[in-house]
């Protein structure tokens, strides 16, 4: 990941159960969908959590859903926009693979060579783009 210098950073002003705001520059508003991270040590206890945003709340202010623990986060810790949406790796280099939430490989066998990673949330392909054969999924 990049520093925090090189992105858009806000502050965590409140954590509800899965979710969290986070307040932002009005002028640099991230859009719905972006990534949010997380990153720091809070009382010798590692803090990694992304997130996604969900909603804009005004005043500056964004909700979004955690794709983690939220525990430990508080008020006040930095949250920086990664300035895209979350993707997952695609193609043939996937198949037989295990990936969590993040499209990160949780199959013990170590990276994926993926050619492309597609947003997570994009627009459904048209019917002429659809097979009408059978296949073996």
């Amino acid at each position: 990941m990049s520093t925090a210098t090189e992105h858009n950073v806000g502050r965590i002003s409140q954590v509800i159960g899965s979710t969290f705001d986070v307040e932002f520059d009005e002028k640099s508003l991230p859009p719905i969908y972006n990534a949010v991270r997380i990153q720091t040590e809070q009382k010798g206890v590692k803090i990694d959590l992304t997130g996604e945003i969900q909603q804009h709340l005004g005043g500056g202010r964004v909700r979004c859903v955690a794709l983690g623990s939220t525990e430990g986060l508080q008020r006040g810790l930095d949250c920086v926009d990664t300035g895209k949406p979350l993707s997952v790796p695609v193609g043939k280099a996937t198949l037989g693979r295990v990936f969590n939430v993040l499209g990160e490989p949780v199959d013990q066998r170590g990276p994926v060579d993926a050619d492309d990673h597609w947003a997570i949330h994009r627009e459904a392909p048209t019917v002429d783009e659809l097979s009408t054969n059978t296949e073996v999924f």
